[in-house]
């Protein structure tokens, strides 16, 4: 619920302003998961994404086929998807934020990240 109304609240923002699209793309990345020198998971995506740019903010959306194996059992099969942005604050500082969601075998799992990014 959260993520589809962040995800309603993005689009709203990109269709408020003149938007310029740089097109699509093809977004393959994994994550290993360890617990201390054990390997326990790892996350395979790839994703179909576009982006695109406001006079205010930069944004893409991404989503496609996520495998999951986890060391010693099956491997799973399921949908992921991310939607950011970022925008300026200041001439040296931009901020940005990432929604996220995964699905499984019992529930969608969701993230939020964001952030500040300050350049010399």
């Amino acid at each position: 619920q959260m993520l589809k109304k962040a995800l309603a609240s993005l689009a709203a923002l990109v269709a408020s302003s003149p938007a310029a699209f740089a097109g699509p793309y093809v977004n393959y990345e994994t994550n290993v998961s360890f617990a201390g020198s054990d390997y326990t998971a790892s996350l395979h995506e790839l994703h179909l994404g576009f982006t695109g740019a406001t006079d205010y903010i930069d944004y893409y959306v991404q989503a496609g086929p996520a495998v999951i194996a986890v060391d010693a059992d099956d491997t799973e099969l399921e949908l992921s998807g991310k939607a950011g942005l970022s925008a300026p604050i200041s001439e040296k500082l931009d901020a940005y934020g990432e929604l996220s969601f995964l699905t499984g075998e019992i529930d969608t799992g969701y993230g939020v990240k964001g952030g500040i990014t300050y350049s010399f």
